[in-house]
């Protein structure tokens, strides 16, 4: 079988991805204070309409300093979900 990718192995942009991943996984169990995905990658993909480096939307981002908790507990959310649809589940 097969041994997963280690760290040495992925690209300096899959490095990303996996640790925004992590990310999202921890941002969904915090009550509060939750951190602001922003990885100062600020380029959006015109194709996707997310940014490259947080995967976020333009209105999530401009959104993100008035949005409630469980607000941005949903934006992580959809950071994973998007994330896991263009990668595959993360380890």
């Amino acid at each position: 079988m097969q041994q997963p990718p280690t760290d040495g192995d992925l690209s300096a942009a899959q490095r990303a991805i996996k640790k925004l991943a992590a990310h999202a996984q921890l941002a969904g169990v915090m009550a509060q204070n939750i951190p602001s995905p922003c990885i100062s990658v600020c380029q959006m993909n015109p194709g996707t309409e997310l940014c490259v480096g947080c995967w976020r939307t333009l209105d999530e981002i401009a959104g993100w300093s008035r949005a409630s908790d469980a607000n941005k507990h949903t934006i992580w959310a959809r950071i994973a979900q998007r994330i896991e649809q263009s990668t595959g589940p993360t380890p």
